[in-house]
């Protein structure tokens, strides 16, 4: 099936003013004293570096690095632009603004080289809060009456059943879980219960009973 193809008007204008930026850009290029391809060159340069930065904000969102190398391509794309519509006179261009635009390549390639090879920032850490461990439970009083011990008497109090392991709250499980995760893999290890115990401020018996769970 034939797709007839439309003029998108914000393409256009796109394509429009960027051409318009890049002829700017080579002739204050040409009149620092960049000569042959070195003044295309710089535009290149320049409108590569305004995209790079534009995709590391769009891919990973804002940051300090990103913006910053951002507003230095845009700087120097307005810059030619102003300065080429007549408020410099090209056949004189002072020594300051040939430094710059020498300078602009070693400028750029470090600008791109922090861009490409920044690392990301990683994963938001987990914060999410620590359900509080159960308390063990208090031990009962001794119901034995007080009186004389003879010989003959004969104690009826049975001894009092072990009481079962409080059950750990899956939350609690879940986060022990990825706790474990980060510490195998920073180590190497598999986590042992001081260190959960550490890491979640957990009395020491839930400690053993999450790593035996985890195990």
């Amino acid at each position: 099936m034939t797709r007839s193809i439309r003029p998108d008007a914000v393409l256009v204008q796109a394509v429009i003013a960027g051409a318009l930026s890049f002829a700017h850009l080579h002739d204050l290029a040409a009149a620092a004293g960049q000569s042959g391809w070195k003044a295309w060159a710089y535009p290149v340069s320049v409108d590569l570096l305004l995209v790079a930065a534009w995709r590391r904000l769009r891919a990973d969102g804002p940051s300090r690095l990103a913006w910053c190398w951002f507003l230095i391509a845009l700087v120097a794309s307005l810059g030619a632009n102003v300065a080429t519509a007549g408020l410099l006179d090209l056949n004189q261009v002072p020594a300051w603004l040939r430094i710059l635009v020498a300078a602009w390549p070693a400028l750029a390639f470090m600008g791109g080289t922090l861009l490409a090879h920044s690392p990301e920032p990683g994963p938001a850490e987990d914060r999410s809060p620590v359900p509080p461990a159960p308390a063990d439970p208090a031990p009962e009083p001794d119901s034995t009456p007080a009186g004389d011990e003879g010989p003959e008497q004969i104690s009826t109090s049975a001894p009092a059943p072990a009481l079962p392991s409080p059950a750990v709250p899956p939350a609690l499980i879940d986060h022990a879980r990825k706790v474990a995760t980060d510490h195998r893999a920073r180590t190497g290890a598999d986590i042992d219960s001081a260190t959960l115990r550490a890491r979640l401020g957990v009395p020491e018996s839930l400690a053993n009973q999450i790593v035996t769970q985890l195990a």
